[in-house]
């Protein structure tokens, strides 16, 4: 049976948000707490994380038409939704680009009772959430009222499908999460626990960074293969500033 998938996917996260700089506030004061006034869901981008956004915007809006996504698929954060809208901004989408499609499994890793605690707050607070954390790991530990990176990469194997039903042979963006884009890579290349934990270790997934897949052959046959991963270039010779902060909403992904 011949494969389906789209011929194309661009993997990337968004933006810096106002919550990634309040986390860097927070961490660096030895605070338990990141003050965040919005939802987590609210939070929205930074002024750099807009230039960001921008920036590879322009980068794929250097691609002849044809070959820019015509299909975007995002989180419904609105920090995702804004780097997907600024990115059409800049024409970074196909002349026949449709309408963005919000998809709630494409959101960020739920972190529950721990939602906007530091490292410290975790450890001050919920003293057994940290030794737990410590003995399962981050892949397995789920926080209560939470979710672990098993349960990301159980809504996303749905998602792949509606991916591979809906948008076989089609140029795709989906503008998501840190962690959701490790685990599309876990998804998509059929990794281990310790393979997809070893490259989190090695790196942060910088902000509008690009993990791109193509098709491993024009039949749609073999699935998609890597081109690149965490690729920076398009916002740094944009002129916009690199960052790697995690996520806004806790201590660790």
């Amino acid at each position: 049976m011949q494969d389906r998938w789209p011929s194309r996917i661009w993997i990337v996260r968004h933006g810096e948000s106002a919550g990634n700089v309040a986390r860097n506030v927070a961490h660096g004061a030895g605070l338990s707490r990141i003050d965040i006034a919005e939802r987590d869901v609210d939070v929205p981008l930074s002024p750099r994380g807009e230039e960001q956004a921008l920036a590879l915007g322009r980068w794929f809006a250097a691609m002849p038409s044809d070959e820019r996504p015509e299909v975007v698929l995002t989180s419904p954060y609105r920090r995702a939704q804004q780097t997907a809208a600024l990115i059409r901004d800049a024409g970074g989408l196909a002349d026949s680009a449709s309408e963005f499609v919000v998809d709630e499994r494409f959101r960020e890793k739920e972190l529950g009772i721990l939602d906007r605690l530091t490292h410290t707050g975790v450890a001050e607070l919920y003293p057994d959430q940290a030794a737990m954390r410590a003995r399962l790991g981050k892949f397995y530990h789920r926080p209560p009222s939470g979710e672990s990176w098993c349960d990301v990469i159980l809504r996303l194997r749905s998602a792949l499908d509606t991916l591979s039903l809906h948008h076989d042979g089609q140029r795709v963006l989906l503008v998501a999460h840190q962690v959701v884009v490790l685990c599309l890579r876990y998804l998509l290349e059929n990794m281990s626990e310790a393979q997809v934990l070893g490259i989190d270790a090695e790196a942060e997934v910088a902000n509008c960074s690009v993990t791109e897949y193509a098709v491993a052959s024009q039949q749609g046959r073999g699935g998609p293969r890597l081109l690149r991963y965490n690729f920076v270039a398009p916002v740094a010779q944009g002129g916009a500033p690199v960052t790697v902060e995690p996520d806004a909403n806790g201590p660790a992904r």
